[in-house]
Formats: C-alpha cells, structure tokens, sequence
C-alpha cells in the first residue's frame, strides 16, 4: 500500500482488535502512532512497547505534539466512539483528517489482492486460518484480524506479498467500505438490529456489500442463506458447506478430539486434511479458508499443512483444560446462532459428559431483539449459569435483563442467575465436568483464575 502523506496517526479507540491492528501497520510504516482507550489492556500495552503512545483519559491536552498538525496527522476512529467524545470534538474543530477504521481498511483492499470474510459469525476463525495457510506458503500474505492467533500471537500479519486478509465487520457498514478480490460470506443471521432495525435491512446490507466486488473477483457464500447475491459482471459465484456445495467435506471422521475430511473442490480434491484446532464448527470454517487459499494459489500439500498447523484464535473455541476429569473452555459467542454453533459443535465432542454453559449476555438491544432465541441456543446444554448483562457501549434498558433468557430457558435444563463477583467462588465450590464460557464481555477476564481452581481439584 502506497502510505497515506502522513507523519501520524491517532487512534480514538486504539485498543479495540481491529484497530490496534491498523495501528501495528502504521507502526511498521514508520509513522508515529499515538491515541485514547478507556482502560488499559494486553493490546495497549503491547501498542506501547512497540512504539505507541497511548493514553487513558479522554483530554485533548493529551494529544502529542507529533498528532496536532491536520495537514499531516491521519485521525482514525472505531464507531463505538460517541460524538461527544472530547478529543473527536477537538479533531473535528480543527479541520483534521478523519476516517473510520473500516475506510483505512478500505484503501488498503484497492491496493492489494483482497481475501475478505464477512458474516455473522465464524468470520474471525475463518480469516485466522486462510492467513496462516498463505503466510506458510509461498503465496505469503499481510493480514487485519479480528482476534489474536496462537499461531502469531498478534491479529496482524506484515509480509511482502499481493495479498490481504481481512475480517470484513457488518457493523455500522464497515464493510461496505471495502473493495473485495475474493469473499466468503459466512453466514447472514439478523445481529446488530441497534444499527440496522431490521432483518430485511440486515440482509440488503449483504447484498449491498457483494455489489462491491472487484470486477474478476469471487463470491464464496455458505449454502442456504437468506440473502440474495448481487454481484459486478465477472464475477464468479460458488457455494460452499460442510456436507454440500461446490467446496465441501467428505469422509468425516470425528474421533477421540481429532477430526479428518476430504476437502472437494471443483478445482481439485485435497484428501485426508486434519484440523489443528479439531472443532466440529471448523469443518465449516476450514472449508471456506481452504477455498479462499486454493484460489489464491496454494498448493494441495500447503492447504494440509496450513490447517493441521492452525492453533486456533484467542477466545474462539479456547481449550484452557482438557482432559478426562474436566473441560474448561472459552468461546466468544455472542449472538444466539453462533452459541447455537458451539453448543452443537461441544455436544459432538462430548457426547456423555455434562455441559455447564456460563455466558455473559453482551448488549441490551441483543438480549432484547433475541432472548428467546438465546435461551433455545442454551437448552441444548446440561446446565446455564446466565451473569447480568454486559453493557458495553449501552445505556440499560428497563425490564431487559438476563432473566428474560432464564425465564425462557425449555423445562429440564438445570439454570442458576449470578453476578460476575460471585463466579469464581461458585467456580470454587463445584466441581464441573465440562465447562464452556460464553459471551463477548468481561467475563473472560477470569478464566485463567477458573483454570487455576479447577486445576487445584
């Protein structure tokens, strides 16, 4: 990418995943990177060790001197940032140049190959692995994930190749600021109705965003979706699933934690892969990242290699304990479809054990729009402990809590309401069989902590 004619850039939101990957970009530029985020994290405190300045209270006297010329300061903003907010006001008021995270993502896909995933869920998992099979090939590839891989540690990769992988956010629109080579969307299940109002303007949002691909480019989008494709002349549209479509598996074999398919492809069949992280949902996930890859050139053997080595992402389907006496998990599954997903996909790995889900619903829209939906996702599950909702970038909403999704769970299903201070003592004074985290909030803050009690038993 041909850098923006810039000597810095500041971040307003820096340690959100997407954005602190941009910024280890502008870092690699050698550009100055400084900006605000409400609290420290892991991610900020990595920015800052790499070079970033980065602070925690919302002052324009903050701002660095490199980060106050608008002739030469890029401003870069993540749209959980209010208007109100003092230093946005400050940049807005003196004339500087900024842009959502989703539009700097958006120049960079003009000026790469641009592998995008979009979708409700899965998005982030299958982004991970169609990066880390082309960066262990000779393709090789930069890119902008949603969550930190084990594999690198980091949701940025940096090489010298055509190629860019990005997750492609249907939050606020982001990605209708992209400029698509080849995308898979993943799955289209109403979210985010706070933005959108409604499902049928969910769905035109999708069909908008395939408007969008590059003349020459590839649509790969999951069998059996709501949407309607809408794609430039020449562009090639394929499906794809785990047991139908143009890409899918054959000869399942789900065995003793590990998994094995045949990949077939109207390019080729690739016998034998094993997944790395042996999820069940990653047979989906697998399937469209080797997709992906295949089209981007790699070779039978590089598409093995690449998924038996995927470790898997941060929070997505994260195996903290494994073994015969107890199973600790964390998943990040936020929305009703993909616990849906992790619900049946640890089910088929563990048929005759007890399954406790505890889950922090995140958002009150999301628990408003799909408690029912939730408490069904949840029934397929032994056990739910439901903690108070977490607001992120909300107000609450009277009558909206976790009751509504307690008070709905199906008759049978054991369930318990408590308060986040009072896990890990319930942690302490239980003793679980297989137990799976649940939810996009705070929760998981205190999973190593749950590990450490649960390792001590």
């Amino acid at each position: 990418m041909e850098a923006i004619d810039i000597k810095s850039v500041y971040f307003v939101g820096a340690g959100g995943i997407g954005m602190s990957a941009i910024a280890r970009y502008f870092l690699h530029q050698g550009v100055a990177v400084a900006g605000y985020d409400k609290t420290p994290t892991p991610l900020t405190r990595q920015l800052n060790d790499e070079g970033a300045d980065i602070h925690y209270e919302e002052n324009p006297e903050l701002i660095p001197d490199c980060c106050r010329d608008p002739k030469t300061t890029l401003v870069v903003y993540t749209p959980a940032i209010p208007d109100s907010h003092l230093e946005m006001v400050y940049f807005r008021s003196h004339g500087f140049d900024i842009q959502k995270r989703a539009q700097v993502l958006g120049t960079l896909t003009k000026a790469y190959k641009a592998l995008c995933v979009a979708g409700t869920h899965g998005k982030t998992t299958t982004s991970s692995m169609c990066a880390h099979i082309l960066h262990q090939s000779k393709a090789d590839c930069n890119a902008f994930l949603g969550g930190i891989t084990k594999n690198y540690g980091t949701n940025y990769i940096l090489a010298d190749s055509e190629y860019v992988v990005i997750e492609a956010d249907e939050f606020d629109r982001s990605f209708h600021w992209l400029r698509p080579w080849i995308t898979v969307i993943t799955a289209t299940d109403p979210d985010h109705l706070d933005i959108y109002g409604t499902k049928e303007a969910y769905l035109e949002s999708f069909r908008h965003y395939t408007t969008l691909i590059q003349p020459g480019g590839v649509l790969i989008w999951h069998t059996g979706l709501e949407m309607t494709p809408d794609v430039q002349e020449g562009v090639r549209i394929y499906t794809y699933g785990r047991d139908a479509g143009d890409f899918h598996a054959e000869n399942i074999v789900i065995d003793n934690g590990e998994i094995t398919f045949d990949f077939v492809s109207p390019f080729g069949r690739v016998d034998h892969v094993s997944l790395g992280q042996p999820v069940p949902v990653n047979i989906d996930n697998g399937i469209a990242a080797m997709a992906m890859a295949q089209m981007a050139g790699c070779t039978d053997e590089e598409l093995r290699q690449g998924m038996a080595s995927f470790e898997g992402v941060d929070r997505r389907f994260d195996f903290k304990i494994k073994n015969d006496r107890h199973v600790l998990l964390s998943d990040y599954a936020h929305h009703p479809q993909e616990i849906y997903q992790s619900a049946k996909s640890i089910r088929e790995l563990y048929r005759d054990r007890k399954i406790t889900a505890l889950f922090q619903p995140h958002l009150y829209t999301r628990t408003r729009d799909f408690y029912k939906d939730f408490a069904d996702s949840l029934s397929l599950l032994d056990e739910v402990i439901l903690c108070d909702i977490y607001p992120a970038r909300e107000e609450p909403i009277p009558g909206v809590t976790s009751q509504l999704i307690y008070d709905a769970l199906r008759p049978g299903v054991k369930k318990q309401l408590i308060h986040k201070e009072d896990v890990l003592k319930m942690v302490s004074e239980r003793d679980f069989d297989v137990l799976i985290v649940l939810g996009a909030g705070d929760l998981d803050n205190y999973v190593p902590q749950m590990a450490e009690i649960i390792e001590r038993k």
